[in-house]
């Protein structure tokens, strides 16, 4: 970059020069240079500042002479760069007299919120005209008029890189917010630190306000989907949950989900999609990811039940401590992502066990095996997104069931049947005599810090199925959990971990107080069976894949690999 900015200075010089020599500059100038590095870098000169484009970066370098003319000390100075990620919008202003950029900027490293800045520049056709409402960044002499041409150029280049494909710009956005969501104040943080920023990158907005549980589904179900890009639930899980199955439940289901992408901005206690997906529980933060989201196909699965009712689960399954844990915290959302931590202690105490039989169609069943599978799929999904395409995780092997000649039809068949029907016999069947915890996960992070399922692939077209036992002590129990935040949970010996495409879960005694838990939502207790849909899911995501870090050692080359190199 240094030689980037070498050139980029005797540019500035060559104005502050000319600048201190004549009472007025002449007209803007635009060039398309290659630097020593061969870059190309695209430079804007205006009479009292240089912007630079370079790759990942808008660079603001104001002139020497302008600034000691025209800034008093009390006026904020533009920033030295603004990444092309963090900016909104651009444009040039009705009369042309000025060039504004409209971008997110952290308030602070810790605080972990954006808010929306502007930055104006004034063009040579500018006259200072008094006090403006907004004040200029620079007051510069007034010069001859330039080419219109030039200056929408760079406003079209500059937003090119803001938005690199396949990131789409003005998305429209079917927003629905639940004001009773996690520990409350739903409304407000949309209306505070996401709308400002929808708004900036000039996003179409239709907001509605769910009143009761369940809602959510009939208006998903009911949605006119010509009218909207994306789908966005200010909530925790559950809202995202509803919405999956309400776009499952339509007789183009196949269609709606594989056209509206269902994103999240977390107002919950769990926040697990967001966390997933941009990497953050911060909403500000996870709004400027779906800005600037890359569109991302996602596996979904059904789950049918012993009372004949069939639920779509994009996120978790889960059976024993896992599922108490998740179910019974319902009266301590108050307590936010805390909540799982006491739980999980009060559980643990206890040393209850949870007998059951499961049947899996296991696809996976080594862990350096999946280490070297979720490798392949990271590289592939960030292959395509570099290439300016959705992404696929990038794995071989079997088309997506949201795509094909089926595309316009209502939810794909059950390949294995419903959970009344009969075991294939291809399937490995596991009894579980002190079963601990059984989790199945469809996503990496079920939580902040809470990675349980660390080698999950967005578009794998499998589950990723853990279990644990019971009878262990307080001391292996806490380690183990420990071992979830510290990112070693993968590589734990207390772990079993599977890649599966479809299972069914037995429980083996009746209990009044037992708990299954879909998507944490609490549902009958009794067997179930869930299969995996590749691909039937749309949604964005900052990078193309998961933001979990991924099992310890999957991007190390091995040396097989680096002999065949």
């Amino acid at each position: 970059m240094g030689d980037v900015r070498q050139l980029q200075d005797e540019h500035a010089a060559a104005i502050a020069k000319a600048s201190a020599q004549e009472p007025s500059i002449q007209a803007v100038t635009l060039q398309a240079t290659t630097s020593a590095s061969g870059k190309n870098v695209t430079i804007l000169e205006l009479p009292t500042v240089t912007l630079t484009c370079e790759k990942d970066n808008l660079v603001i370098q104001e002139h020497a002479a302008a600034t000691k003319k025209s800034l008093t000390p009390s006026r904020r100075l533009a920033p030295g760069s603004v990444p092309f990620y963090n900016i909104l919008w651009a444009y040039i202003t009705p009369d042309r007299n000025y060039l504004r950029i409209d971008f997110a900027e952290e308030t602070s490293p810790k605080k972990h919120q954006l808010i929306v800045r502007q930055l104006e520049f004034p063009l040579p056709s500018a006259s200072l005209q008094g006090p403006r409402e907004r004040e200029p960044l620079l007051s510069p002499p007034s010069i001859p008029p330039v080419s219109a041409a030039t200056l929408d150029a760079f406003v079209a280049h500059v937003l090119d890189l803001a938005y690199p494909a396949p990131i789409q710009r003005r998305k429209r956005a079917w927003v629905l917010v639940n004001p009773h969501a996690g520990p409350g104040g739903a409304d407000k943080i949309f209306e505070k630190k996401v709308r400002p920023i929808f708004e900036a990158a000039r996003m179409p907005l239709t907001v509605v306000r769910t009143t009761y549980s369940g809602e959510a589904v009939t208006l998903a179900q009911d949605l006119d989907i010509s009218q909207y890009d994306i789908a966005i639930p200010c909530s925790g899980d559950g809202l995202p949950h509803e919405v999956f199955n309400g776009l499952s439940k339509r007789p183009d289901a196949r269609k709606a989900l594989s056209k509206l992408a269902v994103c999240h901005i977390p107002c919950g206690s769990g926040n697990a999609m967001s966390c997933n997906l941009y990497g953050t529980h911060r909403p500000s933060l996870a709004a400027l990811a779906i800005v600037k989201g890359v569109p991302t196909k996602l596996d979904l699965c059904s789950v049918t039940l012993q009372d004949g009712e069939r639920l779509t689960s994009f996120l978790s399954q889960a059976y024993g401590l896992i599922a108490d844990l998740d179910i019974t915290t319902e009266h301590l959302r108050w307590m936010g992502a805390a909540r799982f931590t006491y739980g999980f202690l009060t559980l643990a105490i206890r040393k209850k066990t949870y007998p059951c039989d499961v049947a899996m169609k296991v696809e996976m069943g080594g862990k350096e095996e999946i280490r070297g599978h979720y490798a392949r799929g990271v590289k592939g999904a960030k292959s395509e997104v570099g290439n300016g395409e959705a992404s696929g995780d990038g794995e071989e092997g079997g088309s997506n069931d949201g795509e094909g000649e089926g595309e316009g039809e209502a939810m794909p068949g059950l390949k294995y049947g419903t959970v009344n029907d009969k075991l294939p016999e291809d399937w490995e069947v596991v009894p579980h005599e002190k079963l601990g915890s059984f989790y199945c996960g469809n996503m990496a992070y079920m939580a902040p810090d809470a990675n349980f399922f660390s080698a999950a692939l967005a578009n794998d077209g499998l589950l990723d199925l853990i279990t644990t036992d019971g009878d262990i002590s307080l001391w292996k129990n806490i380690n183990l959990q420990l071992s979830v935040e510290s990112g070693h949970f993968f590589d734990n010996p207390l772990v079993s971990y599977r890649k599966v495409s479809a299972f069914r879960l037995t429980p083996r005694y009746q209990d009044p107080n037992g708990v299954i838990s879909i998507d944490g939502e609490a549902r009958p207790f009794a067997p179930f069976q869930v299969e995996v849909h590749k691909g039937l899911g749309l949604t964005l995501s900052k990078r193309g894949v998961f933001e979990a870090p991924g099992p310890h050692g999957w991007d190390k080359v091995t040396t097989t690999e680096r002999l065949m190199a």
